[in-house]
């Protein structure tokens, strides 16, 4: 599966359309997420664009990317804290994260079960995910120039059932992204009063879907979580393994 170089990634999200889809998101994140003081929140995929929200509340802000994708330098100006990883051997300890958000992810993941087999592993027993993915439904997930028209979109219940079959409970969903992935002045002047149409009009047909859910501890224990291994957080310098030399907001 191709999934979106960190070149276009990070070149989505510099222009027009991708900071309103950004800031839109952003609220959403936000309205889930009221609260993470004192937590440690983890990014995988693409989610630097959206972790500055919770800077200043969490305990600890980190972001993971996938080898295939590349990474970026995060944050700008400060100490590195986003790790270069394999989606199947995160470098981080058992039960070490409280929230942590998939962006980017799991539409492009190659084995999106054992994706999700490492993110129960590394949250802590009340943890909780956020998926981010493009809508099956919506005109996001059918057109190929932005991130969201990449990897394999999922319909509602789809996205329950894969979180069920992987030891998660779902706790909250809500859906974003009814403006038309176009860069045209008249759609980006009026993103809000696309997003309210949309959620009165088009509510199936959003261009992604969000959906929270919490950590089953009574279900079962994965595999490779019985192991116990002890693995410790691990910053590889950028400029050291080949990745692009840029910094992301």
């Amino acid at each position: 599966m191709l999934r979106p170089d960190i070149i276009d990634l990070r070149e989505f999200y510099a222009n027009p359309l991708g900071r309103a889809a950004r800031r839109l998101l952003r609220l959403r994140l936000r309205a889930l997420w009221p609260d993470v003081k004192g937590m440690t929140v983890l990014g995988l995929g693409y989610a630097t664009p959206y972790l500055r929200i919770f800077e200043g509340e969490a305990d600890r802000v980190l972001a993971a990317m996938p080898g295939p994708q590349g990474v970026v330098r995060w944050p700008r100006g400060l100490p590195g804290r986003v790790m270069l990883v394999d989606e199947d051997d995160l470098p981080l300890p058992d039960a070490s994260v409280d929230r942590l958000l998939l962006l980017h992810a799991l539409e492009n993941s190659e084995n999106v079960r054992v994706l999700l087999r490492e993110v129960w592993r590394v949250l802590t027993p009340q943890g909780r995910l956020l998926a981010v993915v493009p809508n099956r439904r919506g005109i996001w997930a059918h057109i190929d120039a932005t991130p969201f028209g990449q990897g394999h979109p999922y319909t509602p219940p789809q996205l329950t059932r894969l979180m069920r079959d992987s030891l998660f409970s779902p706790t909250a969903s809500q859906a974003a992204l009814w403006l038309p992935p176009s860069d045209r002045a008249f759609v980006i002047k009026a993103v809000n009063a696309w997003e309210k149409a949309g959620e009165m009009l088009w509510n199936r047909f959003s261009g992604v879907l969000l959906v929270e859910a919490e950590k089953q501890v009574y279900a079962g224990v994965p595999a490779r979580a019985v192991k116990g291994r002890q693995k410790q957080f691990v910053f590889r310098p950028v400029n050291s393994i080949g990745a692009h030399r840029a910094e992301d907001d």
